[in-house]
C-alpha cells in the first residue's frame, strides 16, 4: 500500500464514470489530464481551489498544491473482481486457491525447476513449461491410479 498516516484514502476520492472525474472529500473534481505507459490515467485537481482549501495538508504535499489521483485503464474490471472475492462464493473460490494454483506453482519450483529457465529463447522456455506441466499431470494421474 502507498497510503501516507494523516492523508486521504484514496477510496475517499469517489470516481463518476459518466463525467470520468474524481471528487474529492472537500468536493473539488479532479480532471483527467494524462495516461502513462504504464496504463494509469491521472486525474489532477485546480491548484486555484487547492491553495484555499481547508483539507490541503490531508489531501497533497505538492509544491504546486496540485494533487494527482491515478487510476488504472483497467480499474473497472479490477473493481468488479474484488467485489466478486468479496462475496461468500468469491470467499470460498478463493480459500480453494491456495489449494489448486498456488500450490501446484510451488510445486513446479521446488520439484520440477521451474525456479530458473535452463534454457534461452522463448521457444525453448516454453517447452521447459510445458515439460514440467506434463510431468505434473502425469503425478496426478498416477495419483488418482492408485
Amino acid at each position: 500500500p502507498t497510503h501516507k498516516k494523516g492523508y486521504f484514502y484514496k477510496r475517499e476520492y469517489q470516481y463518476d464514470a459518466d463525467s470520468d472525474t474524481y471528487k474529492c472529500p472537500a468536493g473539488q473534481q479532479l480532471i483527467y489530464k494524462t495516461t502513462n505507459r504504464e496504463g494509469y490515467r491521472h486525474y489532477q485537481s485546480d491548484p486555484r481551489i487547492c491553495q484555499h482549501c481547508e483539507h490541503l495538508s490531508r489531501c497533497t504535499r505538492n509544491a504546486k498544491q496540485v494533487k494527482t489521483v491515478t487510476r488504472h485503464v483497467w480499474e473497472a474490471s479490477k473493481e468488479r473482481i474484488n467485489q466478486h472475492r468479496l462475496t461468500s462464493e468469491g470467499k470460498v473460490i478463493y480459500k480453494r486457491r491456495k489449494e489448486t494454483v498456488e500450490r501446484s506453482f510451488a510445486d513446479a519450483k521446488q520439484l520440477h525447476g521451474y525456479r530458473y529457465a535452463r534454457y534461452k529463447g522463448l521457444n525453448r522456455v516454453q517447452g521447459q513449461c510445458l515439460l514440467v506441466a506434463a510431468a505434473q499431470n502425469i503425478k496426478k494421474i498416477a495419483l488418482m491410479a492408485a
